[in-house]
Parts: C-alpha cells; sequence; structure tokens
C-alpha cells in the first residue's frame, strides 16, 4: 500500500471520475467533419485540452465562436451516455466534502451533465474551463482549487490521465500526481493506477493498491 498524506484530492473529470470516451469521439468527430477537418487527428488532440483552446488551434478567428457554440452543445447532447470510471463513486462518497474538488477542462455545464449522467455526487468546488483565463497545461485550475478549499497546493494530490492535466498538476506544485488509465501511463505522473477502485481515504491520507498500479 502506498500512503500519500494530503490535505485534499483534485480530481481531473473526464478519465479520471467518468467514462466519457465514447461521447468524446462521437462529439468530436461530428465536429470535425463539420469543418472538414480530419477525424482521426482532431479526437486525438481534444484529451486534457479545453474546447476553446481547440477550436483556436483549429478553426481561423472569424469562425471560432460558432465553431465553440456547435461543440460545445454536442458534447452536452452527448453526455447521457456518461459512466463512472471503477471506484469512482465510492472513493469520492467517502472523502470529507472539505477536502475534494474537481478541475476540469470541460465547461461547467458540461461537466456538470457528465457527473450527473454518470450518477456522481456534486463536487464540493468544481472548478471547469469557462472558471479560468488559462486551461491546462497551465496551472489555473488547480491553484483556483486548492484556494477554494483552503490548502496549500503543495497539501494536494492531483489525479489526471492526460498529459496536459499531469502538466497542470506539476505547475501548481501539488505533492503527488497520481494518473488514471492508460493515457497516463507515459504522460510524466508519479504513479499510475487502472482506475479508482484501490484508492482510499484514511485519517488525512491517500492510500493506494499496488496491486491497481500500471506501467
Amino acid at each position: 500500500m502506498l500512503v500519500a498524506e494530503c490535505d485534499a484530492v483534485l480530481f481531473d473529470n473526464d478519465g479520471v471520475l467518468v467514462d466519457s470516451d465514447a461521447g468524446v469521439h462521437a462529439a468530436w468527430s461530428r465536429w470535425a467533419v463539420a469543418f472538414g477537418l480530419p477525424v482521426d487527428e482532431v479526437t486525438e488532440a481534444v484529451h486534457g485540452r479545453r474546447a476553446v483552446d481547440t477550436v483556436a488551434l483549429l478553426v481561423p478567428e472569424s469562425g471560432r465562436v460558432g465553431a465553440l457554440a456547435d461543440i460545445t452543445r454536442w458534447e452536452v447532447e452527448e453526455a447521457a451516455g456518461t459512466t463512472a470510471i471503477g471506484g469512482a463513486r465510492a472513493l469520492v462518497e467517502s472523502l470529507p466534502r472539505e477536502v475534494w474538488a474537481v478541475v476540469t477542462s470541460g465547461v461547467t455545464t458540461l461537466a456538470s451533465a457528465r457527473l450527473a449522467a454518470a450518477g456522481l455526487p456534486t463536487p464540493p468546488v468544481l472548478v471547469a474551463a469557462d472558471d479560468v483565463e488559462h486551461g491546462k497545461p497551465a496551472p489555473d485550475g488547480y491553484l483556483a482549487a486548492a484556494t477554494a478549499l483552503g490548502v496549500e497546493p503543495r497539501r494536494a494530490v492531483v489525479l489526471e490521465d492526460s498529459a496536459a492535466g499531469i502538466a497542470a498538476g506539476r505547475a501548481a506544485g501539488v505533492a503527488v500526481v497520481v494518473g488514471v488509465g492508460e493515457r497516463a501511463v507515459t504522460a510524466g505522473a508519479d504513479l499510475v493506477v487502472r482506475d479508482l477502485s484501490g484508492l482510499r481515504w484514511v485519517d488525512g491520507a491517500l492510500h493506494v493498491d499496488r496491486s491497481t498500479l500500471l506501467g
């Protein structure tokens, strides 16, 4: 059993608490086709990144407002199929409400829709894409969450699945970055777990069962 003493647990949403991959792929594939872009390249680029930042990379400035509105609407439409990651509900329901937050690259409406579809509780602190000036890999979201919980970033643990999110946790100066799932294996986390089923909160520390480690 690995133990990370901490005052806060900061979760990414997609790929960490919820499995939204099917909805993400469906919405962004539709969007790519609508804008004449290669589907595989678009769907590969979106993980861990705010939609506004992806749109800015791929669409001329004059068309970005409409393009962002389209993908936001289509992602919310696809949110109904979102499911919880293994162990997510048990873990968040075991946490005191004053110690956890969700920091996501999705906008508030999308993050809330996915959490609800997955049957997960509303987090006490939710920092979404529309709450920060700079998205991941910038540390803004994690710094804002730590501030909202009243803890020092160095006393927080971040759980992430993407390279951009892991970099954001590092930049925020958190104590430990735990990767979740296969996407995180080569992304620079301190350790990587299959899902959240082997994580427990006990007496002010996050305990990680070694049997769930990947990589």
